[in-house]
């Protein structure tokens, strides 16, 4: 800027051609601003060259006025001295202005120019020219103001007209005195018009302030006139409201209230009267208008309103009924206002002292948390707040005012009105008492005799002590009146003042530490022992004795605040204890007696206390005051049958009873312990049973009243507690203890179980509590009764978020009180608990109540789970908080504890989770107590539990799970092995909990368990197993079904054997469940392996069935499965079900195919054992087990080919069944050659030794599987095939003929299977074939047929030289086949001739032979078998070459074909010709053997033969031309 300054001769050229342009705001207003700012200091310079740019005539430029304008701001001694140039030059061009925004800027110039001149007037001394007069300025003004007044203040334009009407107010104060006066009531009326033109009225507030102080000032006579008007307008704007964040609507309020101070100098009586008259509007804002003017009047016309003060405080009483917090406001400033200037020391100012007392004890407009929706609104607590305020104001700012509040604001703390009030008053008061005090003034000291408003000191006392015993009540009054307490002390009672010195402060101390929530539940106590030792410095008996009275009276007063009354009536009970006068105590005690209300319960409790205490010192007074009220004109109604049924109105006598029985209990607790145990039975049990039961017609019934039950219930609690106090000093066995509790029982019993209403739970509950330390000690069945009711009771309850339907006499709780309630009754359960094991505090006593606990641990309900746990964490810790261990105890049920606990510790409720591990943790803790380690020390693993709970709070079950191991790795650490048994068994029932979390975690828990320390339960392997199996019955997570299957398996890890022993004698056929453990131990390869080893030893040692006979009755025998090897296959068979088992699987698969293949042939036919149990059949297929176990064994070696065919041809149900098994093995020994080719050499050779076992039936299998494999090449690419045929040929002498069959067919199949090596088995082959050809046992002759048919097959592939001397032979001993009733036989045999024809070629004996059997098998082209039909076809087919008839051979190979029908009559008639033409000698033999054929079982070979013969005959003679045969008509 210095700079600027410094070249602003070369500059100012340019800012001044700046405004010679058009009007562009931004850089013009610029410019204009640093001409303004250099003008500060280089005025002469700036003016020198903006006044040539000012020349008359010439319309200026905006921002040359406006920086004109705004110069006479900044610089008013420079500026002032120009300004009649200026204006002498502005005048005309005022004309020349057509366009608003001139106007606007020459207005603004002309009120700053105004501003400037009076200000420079106003400071002559300071002024350069000090002869400058206003007169200088006064014509120039006028005639602008002539124009702007009467022209531009009626424009359109708003924002020129407030400009004008701002220039106006100025100029008035500069324009000739006469001028003004004859303007003025032309001024005020348009200037006042302008409020409704428009919306901001500060500019019009200030103008008419301006023109108001400018008439005032020259003493206008004309003013007046304009009076009523100004003031009704005036009141209008100030009664407008005041937005104190827009700051115009601030100031208009401001400038209002100057014109009315304006005025008032001027018509103060005119105003006041105005202003009063309007207190009376019933209108809102008119009162508060008044208000706000009054309050200025008060502060800003001091002398003027001096007169005024009486008229202002009577009519001030007006707005103070108002029921608007508004106008309250206003009412408060105004008093504020009145105070500082002396109001309130007057007549009548102690009502507006009472109107801040009234407006500090306002109750809440709104709850907590809320807000007022309407801004402008003022809540009850702002109003308060500022009363508070203004109280503090009057009280520490006012000084005079220190006689006016001291003492009489003693007098508002008493009346319950103003109990909202009490803290600001004792705020109040103690500033005063301590000044006072300090000051030793005079009227510290308070005569209240003389001062007849205040209350007595009694009185005063009284209450500030119940205030004291409720800090926190009525915003905090507890400190404030303990304080006042000690400033009164003198005052109240001179022998106070030393106690209360010294007990006072401590609990002030306590009070600043603390809140309503951190409180000690004591405080209370502690306010009555300060009565009490106030009392007792007192030593005045008249004084106490008047302080009982005047507590009593003033009991009514806490009829709305029933917890404050009844902390009084024991007030009253503590002072009746120091009160001498027996007389006075008995008025007393009937006083309160008679007037209290027995409806409400804290009233009773709080008159039961108070009599109570009054019998500390008065106990024979009170008993005998308590019987003599019972017989008192409040008994007097007489009861009848129909009051107890409920039908009655009067229940004010059994509330009042209810309040005796109450009162019996309090006197037996608060009476001196050396007087009270004889007592108890004869006077206060007697008493309270009188009135608890009532005789209606000589008969005694007990009262349904809820009251009379709670107070009975307390006050045998009561009772009891009083006896354990007395029991103390001296022995005592209260008799009628299981009487009293039997009848608490009761009273639970008959409450609703599904809800909770009552405290009816709660009270029984402490009262037994109370009840069980006395002697004599219940039994173990009542204490099984009590704990059975009182924890069924609780835990059974809905939660607390329940709300029960509503009942007609019972209101449902509110949400807060049910969740109180709820508490206090889980509370006393748990308190209940403590005080029985508190009896028997041993590891029997424990569990004595822990079994009540243990299955509600488990409930599928969370609340319940949760009421349970914290139980248990209650009585546990307080187990180990009393333990005293003297002597090594075994901690016996550790176990069983820890099996209920431990699988909480993943529940789905994070406060059971967290509960469990305090619970485990505290056993390990009881552990180590009883292990002999002392109380301080410190196991790091136990420890270690607490850092667990962190990783509970996490959700993922995982890590739940993971946390749940590593405490039981720290549980394992501590437990001896009979408590690890116990722990196992209990945690078997977890696995069946109602949270499946909690099941897995039962399960983590007892297999980590197990891998630790399993090692040593092998005697209770099998009764883990058989619980396991009933465990698993119920579980229905499979997560926690694959952790049994892990359970079994580290078992077995283990215990290997006796795991097999056990799941080996479980009944057959195998539950799911049993199935399930065999299936686990499949798990771990290793395992696996051993059991199938152990599996296949025991199937090769052990028979597999017995011959058992069917009955007494029948012969024959039946073969049953022996168990455990059945037994055994079973498991294996579910063993192999699970997938891991592969490899241990295929590492054994040739012996254990070889094994199952062996077993299921010794399992064909075998019926199942009888249940030892149930003494019926087993319903369990024998060989159906073998051949699953089979089947799953080819699948985990992943031999799909072979289970493909298997399926598609139904082979196991065909190998399982007796009379299809060899088929069945034969489909699979086929399916093995075609896929599992490699394998079979190791199959080979586990099977052969099977061969010669003792059980035919395991020789039948074998024999038929190595049969079929010589039905295939690859036994020879294998180089199985000596293997084989060896055997084979060993089994041709087999006792068994199914065996040597077998054989047979296997010597057969290697013609199919290995053709090559037909020739070098030639002679082994022939002569076996022979041989079962000429088989005599042989009852089907079956070994007969697979003989014939693998001859055939092999004759194939024989060279002749092998064959040519036994063709023959053979031949003869096929023929007695042909005629064979067995169609298969007849089939093989005709098909056997045809194969060994190529061998007989070229020999007569061959040609004989076929001669001699082709009768036979021409006949037998008719035969009914279709497949005999093709093998004579075939062999007739074969044979041409031999027949030797070139006709024949056409026409066998013409006509027999298997795909052609065959006419037989023609081709027999044709074919007799060529026999008659080509083999006439041989007709008769023909003939012969045709003959042979009439007797055939067949009757189409019968019709064929005839038909022979017939056509032959015919043929014959034709031929011969004979004579007929005698049998031709044959």
């Amino acid at each position: 800027m210095v700079q600027w300054c410094g070249s602003f001769g070369h500059n100012k050229h340019n800012f001044l051609s700046c405004l010679k342009q058009e009007v562009i705001s931004e850089w013009q207003q610029a410019a204009s601003n640093i001409l303004v700012a250099i003008g500060y200091k280089h005025i002469n310079d700036i003016m020198e060259e903006i006044l040539s740019k000012f020349q008359p005539g010439v319309l200026p430029h905006f921002f040359v006025v406006q920086t004109l304008a705004n110069l006479s701001d900044s610089n008013v001694y420079g500026m002032v001295p120009f300004l009649s140039a200026i204006l002498g030059t502005m005048l005309p061009m005022l004309g020349l202005a057509k366009q608003d925004n001139m106007k606007w800027v020459f207005s603004s110039a002309l009120c700053h120019f105004s501003d400037s001149i009076l200000e420079y007037l106003a400071n002559l001394d300071k002024a350069p020219d000090p002869t400058v007069r206003k007169d200088t300025f006064s014509n120039e003004i006028y005639m602008a103001f002539d124009i702007l007044f009467n022209h531009w203040l009626q424009s359109r334009e708003s924002k020129l007209r407030l400009t004008v009407a701002e220039a106006v107010g100025s100029m008035c104060h500069l324009m000739p005195r006469d001028k003004l006066e004859e303007q003025i009531p032309r001024i005020i009326p348009a200037i006042m018009s302008l409020y409704k033109k428009n919306n901001e009225h500060y500019i019009v507030s200030k103008s008419l302030c301006l023109v108001l102080d400018a008439s005032v000032n020259m003493g206008s006579r004309v003013l007046e006139t304009q009076l009523e008007g100004l003031l009704f307008v005036l009141h209008q704007q100030v009664s407008a409201p005041v937005d104190y964040g827009d700051p115009p609507t601030v100031k208009n309020h401001n400038e209002v209230l100057r014109c009315f101070s304006l005025l008032a100098n001027s018509f103060p009586d005119r105003l006041v009267m105005s202003v009063l008259q309007k207190l009376e509007n019933s209108h809102e804002r008119s009162k508060m208008g008044s208000l706000a003017v009054l309050r200025h009047l008060i502060n800003s016309s001091t002398s003027t309103m001096e007169r005024k003060k009486l008229l202002i405080l009577a009519n001030i009483r007006q707005p103070m009924a108002d029921h608007s917090n508004k106008v309250k406001k206003r009412v408060v400033q105004v008093i504020s206002a009145m105070a500082h200037h002396g109001y309130l020391e007057l007549d009548g100012g102690d009502l507006l002292v009472r109107f801040i007392v009234q407006n500090c004890a306002l109750p809440d407009t709104y709850q907590r948390g809320q807000r007022p929706m309407d801004p402008e609104e003022v809540t009850n607590e702002a109003l308060r707040t500022m009363c508070d305020n203004t109280l503090h104001l009057l009280t520490t700012t006012v000084g005079r005012l220190a006689d006016v509040l001291w003492p009489k604001l003693l007098y508002y703390l008493t009346p319950v009105q103003y109990s909202n009030a009490t803290t600001p008053l004792c705020k109040s008061l103690i500033v005063l008492g301590n000044k006072k005090k300090s000051n030793q003034e005079p009227s510290f000291n308070i005569d209240f005799k003389q001062e007849v408003n205040l209350p007595s000191t009694q009185t005063l006392m009284i209450r500030l002590m119940v205030n004291a015993a409720f800090p926190f009540n009525c915003r905090g009054h507890g400190a404030p009146s303990l304080s006042v307490l000690q400033i009164l002390s003198v005052n109240i009672h001179p022998n106070t003042e030393k106690v209360w010195e010294k007990e006072i402060p401590p609990l002030l101390s306590q009070l600043e530490e603390s809140t309503a929530e951190s409180l000690d539940e004591g405080w209370d106590d502690q306010i009555l022992k300060l009565l009490s030792k106030t009392l007792a410095s007192v030593h005045d008996d008249k004084w106490v004795c008047q302080l009982a009275a005047e507590a009593t009276r003033y009991l009514s007063t806490y009829n709305n605040a029933l917890e404050e009354k009844s902390f009084l009536y024991r007030c009253i009970g503590v002072t009746l204890q120091h009160c001498f006068n027996k007389e006075v105590v008995k008025k007393q005690l009937q006083e309160v007696l008679l007037t209290a209300r027995h409806n409400d319960a804290l009233e009773r409790e709080g008159v039961a206390m108070g009599v109570g205490l009054c019998a500390n010192s008065h106990l024979e007074g009170t008993l005998a005051k308590l019987d003599d009220f019972s017989k008192s004109e409040a008994f007097k109604k007489s009861p009848s049958i129909f009051n107890l049924l409920k039908e009655r109105n009067d229940v004010e006598v059994e509330k009042v009873k209810s309040t005796l029985i109450l009162c019996y209990g309090q006197v037996a607790l608060n009476a001196p312990p050396e007087k009270i145990l004889n007592r108890i039975d004869q006077d206060i049990l007697r008493s309270i049973s009188k009135h608890f039961n009532t005789k209606v017609l000589g008969i005694k019934v007990e009262t349904k009243d809820l009251t009379m039950k709670l107070s009975l219930i307390q006050s045998v609690g009561l009772i009891a507690r009083a006896i354990s106090e007395c029991v103390k000093k001296q022995g005592y066995v209260f008799s009628r203890k299981q009487e009293l509790i039997s009848v608490m029982l009761d009273f639970i019993k008959s409450e609703p179980t599904d809800s909770m209403r009552t405290p009816v739970r709660h009270l029984v509950m402490t009262t037994c509590s109370n009840l069980i330390p006395l002697d004599p000690p219940l039994s173990e069945s009542e204490n099984f009764d009590l704990l059975k009711v009182c924890v069924n009771s609780v835990f059974s309850l809905p939660p607390e978020t329940h709300t029960p339907e509503k009942t007609k006499e019972e209101e449902i709780l509110d949400p807060k009180q049910r969740k109180v309630l709820y508490r206090d009754t889980l509370a006393s359960l748990q308190e209940l608990l403590k005080s029985i094991l508190a009896r028997d505090h041993t590891p029997e006593g424990l569990q004595s109540v822990f079994k009540h606990i243990e299955s509600w641990l488990s409930s599928g309900q969370d609340h319940e789970r949760e009421r349970a746990i914290a139980s248990t964490a209650h009585i546990l810790a307080f187990y180990l908080d009393n333990l005293n261990v003297k002597s090594m105890v075994s901690f016996h049920n550790l176990g069983a504890l820890l099996g209920r606990l431990s699988p909480r510790c993943s529940d789905p409720l994070p406060a059971v989770r967290t509960a469990a591990v305090d619970c485990i943790y505290t056993l390990l803790c009881i552990q180590l107590r009883y292990e002999g380690f002392s109380l301080d020390y410190k196991d790091d693993a136990v420890e270690g539990l607490m850092s667990l709970k962190q990783q509970l709070d996490h959700p993922d079950h995982s890590v739940l799970y993971k946390t749940c191991s590593d405490l039981t790795k720290v549980m394992t650490k501590r437990l001896h092995q009979q408590q690890l048994t116990t722990l196992v068994f209990m945690l078997f029932e977890g696995l069946v909990d109602s949270q499946t979390n909690c099941c897995r975690a039962s399960s983590v828990i007892l297999n980590t368990l197990l891998k630790n320390r399993g090692a040593g339960l092998q005697d209770l392997v099998p009764e883990v197993l058989e619980v396991l199996h009933v465990r698993l019955q119920n579980i229905t997570d499979e997560q926690v079904r694959v952790a049994v299957g892990q359970t079994v398996l580290i078992l077995a890890s283990q215990h290997l054997q006796t795991v097999i022993n056990t799941l080996v004698n479980q009944p057959l056929p195998y539950d799911s469940w049993t199935s399930e453990m065999w299936m686990a131990l499949g798990a771990d390869p290793i395992i696996a392996n051993q059991i199938i080893e152990m599996v296949m030893e025991k199937l090769a040692i052990t028979a597999p069935y017995v011959d058992k006979k069917e009955s007494m009755m029948r012969g024959g025998t039946t073969k049953v499965a022996t168990s455990q090897p059945l037994a055994m296959t079973c498991g294996l068979k579910e063993l192999l079900l699970n997938g891991q088992t592969q490899e241990p699987a295929v590492g054994v698969f040739p012996q254990l195919f070889s094994c199952l293949t062996v077993r299921l042939g010794a399992s064909v036919g075998v019926a199942a054992p009888k249940d030892n149990t149930h003494k019926h059949t087993t319903s369990i297929h024998v060989a159906g087990v073998a051949a699953d176990a089979l089947r799953i064994l080819l699948a985990r070696a992943q031999l799909d080919e072979v289970m493909k065919r298997l399926e598609e041809e139904n082979a196991w149900d065909v190998m399982k069944e007796q009379s299809t098994h060899v088929q069945g093995v034969t489909l699979l020994a086929r399916a093995m050659a075609k896929h599992a080719g490699p394998r079979l050499p190791a199959i080979v050779e586990c099977l052969c030794p099977s061969l010669n076992n003792i059980y035919e039936c395991q020789r039948i299998t074998v024999t038929a599987f190595f049969s079929e494999l010589l039905n295939h090449h690859v036994v020879t690419e294998l180089m199985l095939i000596d293997v084989l045929m060896n055997n084979m040929m060993e089994r041709i002498s087999d006792p068994c003929s199914t065996v040597r069959m077998l054989a047979v067919r296997g010597l057969g199949n290697i013609a199919d299977g290995s053709p090559e090596k037909v020739n070098k088995y030639a002679k082994e082959l022939l002569a076996a074939m022979s041989s079962g050809m000429e088989e005599k046992d042989d009852p089907g002759k079956l070994i007969t047929l697979e003989a014939m048919s693998g001859l055939s097959k092999v004759l194939l592939h024989l060279d002749k030289k092998n064959v040519h001397l036994l063709v023959v032979y053979i031949f003869m001993k096929i023929k007695p086949f042909l005629e064979s009733d067995n169609d298969e036989i007849r089939c093989a045999s005709i098909l056997l001739m045809g194969n060994l024809s190529k061998f007989g070629s070229g020999e007569q004996v061959f040609k004989d032979q076929i001669h001699n059997v082709l009768v036979s098998l021409l006949l037998h082209l008719v035969d009914p078998n279709l497949q005999v039909v093709k093998a004579c076809k075939f062999a007739m087919r074969v044979f041409t070459p031999v027949v030797g008839s070139e006709h024949i051979t056409a026409m066998f190979q013409n006509h027999l074909h298997d795909d052609k029908s065959l006419h037989y009559g023609e081709f027999i008639n044709d074919l007799t010709k060529y026999l008659i033409q080509d083999f006439p000698c041989m007709l008769n033999f023909y003939h012969i053997s045709v003959v042979q054929f009439f007797k055939s079982n067949w009757p189409e070979i019968r019709a064929a033969a005839a038909m022979f013969i017939g056509c032959s005959c015919c043929d014959i003679t034709a031929t011969l031309t004979s004579e007929p045969h005698p049998n031709s008509h044959v």
